[in-house]
């Protein structure tokens, strides 16, 4: 039981220095790689921000796994997500990795089928709108469930349209 508390000063000298070396490893290949490296513009770039995380807390906490092996699977996930992002310049790969926006709501209406497609209830979208300061549900113009996972609200009191390029998916 004692040994779930306490840890010998070697072990803990071990975390510290290799914590240390992957906060390093980890800020330099951001530097080199970008700021994409962690945005939430795609699914796969999400997909890249957990494993980093995975990456660092096995380096960081298991013994059996080394400072060099964990920078080099740092290194590899970036070399990855650099690819990826490269090769997202032709259309077949984009429409591979990325997920495509879905609209939930167009001029105040809201779009049932959507809704049951992307596993959004309404508790959910209420919440979003509510978040975007929404007090009429004529005033959202469109509210789109992002790529990402994020809902976006486009609202307005006046007259004026959304733009349709806003809403070209």
């Amino acid at each position: 039981m004692k040994d779930w508390f306490y840890s010998a000063d070697d072990n803990v000298l071990a975390i510290l220095l290799t914590a240390l070396g992957t906060y390093i490893a980890l800020v330099l290949l951001t530097r080199i790689s970008g700021k994409r490296s962690f945005s939430k513009m795609s699914s796969f770039d999400f997909a890249m921000t957990v494993s980093i995380g995975s990456i660092l807390a096995t380096v960081v906490i298991s013994k059996s796994v080394s400072l060099q092996s964990g920078i080099a699977g740092l290194m590899s996930i970036y070399a990855i997500q650099m690819g990826v992002a490269h090769a997202r310049k032709w259309e077949v790969i984009r429409k591979f990795m990325d997920n495509k926006p879905t609209l939930l709501m167009k001029d105040g209406e809201i779009i049932e089928g959507s809704l049951e497609k992307c596993k959004v209830t309404i508790s959910d979208l209420k919440a979003k709108l509510r978040e975007a300061n929404v007090i009429q549900l004529s005033e959202a113009k469109a509210v789109v469930f992002e790529s990402t996972g994020d809902i976006s609200v486009l609202h307005g009191s006046d007259d004026r349209p959304i733009d349709e390029w806003l809403l070209d998916f």
